[in-house]
């Protein structure tokens, strides 16, 4: 029983460390004070994501295109990058930018980006040796915490560098992101 959350938790856990759904939450750290309504989005994404794949298995991979998932996460990267670096030049104008709904925005991105993500498809798979209930709670809390990390993590480097030279580099990323997933 133990197995059946512990298993889950470390091999989802490790495998989401520096994954660029992880790299997608610091970022979006950086760009609100409202971690908590983030952090919300971010989870429900997760909970529906994996939670789909454990619920539905192998279905999933078989009913949706994986290319035209990878397509919409690239675009919605590449939006997301566009935006940011749009945002920066009224950053260098004195406005201050702030993220307008980080729930919906980090529902959003992890949402799409999860999809067809190594993580998802472990999830469904440990599901099929395991008690599901016992996967999603593991994997669950996996993600709660390498989110919670991120989301520090980006609190702090607010602290620490100049707001328009972390929305030059989120943009950068955001769109390198997006073009590896139309690649």
């Amino acid at each position: 029983m133990i197995q059946d959350i512990l298993i889950p938790f470390l091999l989802v856990g490790i495998a989401e460390l520096g994954d660029k759904t992880q790299l997608a939450v610091l970022i979006l750290s950086t760009k609100t004070k409202r971690h908590v309504s983030l952090l919300a989005g971010i989870m429900l994404a997760f909970i529906l994501a994996d939670g789909l794949a454990i619920l539905l298995g192998s279905f999933i991979r078989d009913a949706i295109p994986m290319d035209y998932v990878r397509i919409g996460a690239g675009l919605i990267f590449i939006l997301f990058g566009v935006i940011t670096l749009i945002q920066r030049k009224k950053e260098d104008e004195g406005a201050s930018y702030e993220l307008k709904s980080p729930f919906i925005s980090g529902f959003t991105l992890i949402l799409v980006s999860e999809m067809g993500d190594k993580t998802q498809l472990a999830s469904a798979l440990f599901a099929t040796q395991y008690d599901p209930l016992l996967v999603f709670t593991g994997v669950i809390m996996a993600l709660l915490v390498l989110s919670v990390a991120a989301i520090f993590l980006g609190k702090f480097i607010m602290g620490k560098i100049n707001k328009t030279t972390i929305s030059l580099i989120a943009g950068i990323l955001f769109i390198l992101i997006g073009v590896s997933f139309l690649l």
